[in-house]
């Protein structure tokens, strides 16, 4: 994946839980989401205009 080691992907997922703290990870999974779904519906109307 991108040409990432599992070292330095467990790397990254620390340093993610260091910054936003446990409590606020399922939110910003929620905000994650919504960006990217928004992201996708904005591609597909722009196709069909």
């Amino acid at each position: 994946m991108f040409g990432l080691g599992s070292g330095e992907i467990l790397i990254i997922a620390f340093l993610i839980v260091l910054l936003f703290g446990v409590k606020k990870l399922p939110d910003l999974g929620h905000a994650l989401g919504k960006g990217i779904r928004n992201f996708k519906k904005g591609l597909h109307d722009q196709n069909e205009e």
